[in-house]
């Protein structure tokens, strides 16, 4: 039987996932947010959260009920472990379970009789029981199902955004048997004000959330082709989705720079347990393979805008205003913008980004991209890749000239001060 009547709850990973979880959980629970980086730990003890999805107050109302820690032996006194580590893609486009397969390890190594280790990071169908159960098992030397008990419940975070949080969108749940998957339930809907969604399996519950991301990978692929389309045709492809958009049943979804946590990086998981079993996704991938195109189709198009205009592509000054991979957000993760940057400096042109969202030290980790720390023009072109709010408050003829081209990726500038939007 599992040892859960009264839950002492740990969150192995404190990222965009992990930390509002961990809050919402200690206004219930005794709590232990867990985090290998322990300059993050030290952070969130003073009560700073780099993310900005939890506000400092909210940190200080936790100090009773919610401790930080990097040591693994601090996780010995909890029975219930919610994993929400990363699970990103390799170069290759694969799966990377490396987070995931180190944090079963490190749960394992404490893991006792009773206990119930649920996991929210992101996966193929399959992979808690055939990868995540037998790394806890060897570890452990317990078994499962009869020592100790899994389940999975779908992250459905979206960074950045202050009205849809997390106990404002239903949750799916699941368990590895009956008993554990009402457990599981219950304890998510002692937080999530709009309710659960029980699913009859783990791997049921997997499949959902690979395919939430995959469906809207597609949709955004389809209107990017179309802007690949409309660009050859001289249309205006945000009018058509304008036009289009009067009727009820069509789809408003706009083209752009496929990148983030879950929607570049998901519909991959997907696709390798399809290949796994013999089948080869056709949609899926060829959706995959126009998004992942866009960085370098943008890039050609102010190439081939800026010779119009009689530049000097070489030595070309670019500004690039954003580098995070949605508005109004810090969160760099996967962001395609970077596909842009690379292929102008490829031009040989002479780049500057600049966003007043991003780090600067984590974008230099990530990608070996200095920031600015100011707009210095005049440039011969400009790129909004990001539509943060800030930038729609700029005067770009302070940093522009009356021949430089302005490429307005997220159409939020006004049509006659630019010279090309997606």
């Amino acid at each position: 039987m599992p040892a859960t009547k009264y839950p002492h709850i740990a969150i192995i990973g404190l990222g965009y996932v992990g930390l509002p979880l961990a809050v919402e959980f200690s206004k219930k629970f005794s709590v232990l947010g867990f985090d290998i980086n322990e300059t993050r730990i030290e952070e969130l003890r003073r009560q700073f959260d780099r993310t900005q999805e939890i506000e400092p107050e909210q940190l200080a109302s936790t100090t009773e009920s919610l401790r930080y820690s990097h040591h693994p032996a601090d996780l010995q006194a909890c029975n219930v472990f919610i994993v929400t580590v990363p699970t990103p893609i390799d170069n290759y486009k694969k799966p990377d379970l490396t987070p995931l397969l180190s944090a079963s390890r490190m749960v394992g190594s404490v893991l006792k009789a009773g206990d119930v280790v649920i996991y929210e990071s992101t996966v193929y169908p399959g992979c808690t029981e055939e990868d995540c159960v037998p790394v806890l098992e060897k570890t452990s030397r317990l078994i499962f199902n009869q020592d100790f008990f899994c389940g999975y419940s779908p992250e459905r975070i979206n960074p950045g955004d202050k009205v849809n949080t997390l106990t404002k969108i239903k949750k799916v749940t699941s368990g590895s048997t009956p008993e554990i998957a009402t457990f599981v339930d219950e304890l998510y809907g002692q937080i999530i004000e709009a309710g659960t969604h029980l699913a009859p399996s783990i791997r049921v519950a997997e499949a959902s959330k690979a395919i939430e991301n995959a469906q809207r990978d597609v949709n955004i692929s389809f209107v990017n082709e179309l802007a690949l389309i409309f660009d050859r045709m001289g249309i205006d492809t945000t009018e058509v989705l304008e036009a289009a958009g009067t009727k009820w049943n069509f789809l408003q979804y706009k083209p752009g720079l496929v990148g983030g946590h879950c929607i570049g990086v998901d519909p991959y998981y997907l696709a390798y347990k399809a290949e796994s079993l013999g089948y080869y996704p056709q949609v899926i991938l060829s959706g995959r393979r126009v998004n992942d195109h866009m960085g370098v189709f943008v890039a050609n198009k102010l190439v081939k805008l800026l010779i119009k205009k009689g530049h000097r592509i070489e030595g070309s000054r670019v500004l690039i205003l954003g580098i995070t991979f949605k508005e109004n957000c810090p969160d760099i993760r996967n962001t395609r913008v970077v596909d842009v940057y690379r292929e102008l400096t490829d031009f040989g042109m002479r780049v500057d980004v600049y966003d007043p969202w991003a780090s600067g030290r984590e974008v230099s980790e990530e990608y070996g991209i200095k920031l600015s720390p100011q707009i210095l023009g005049p440039y011969e072109a400009v790129i909004l890749a990001v539509a943060h709010a800030e930038f729609k408050e700029l005067d770009f003829s302070e940093f522009t000239r009356n021949d430089s081209v302005v490429f307005d990726l997220k159409a939020t500038l006004p049509k006659a001060s630019v010279d090309a939007r997606l």
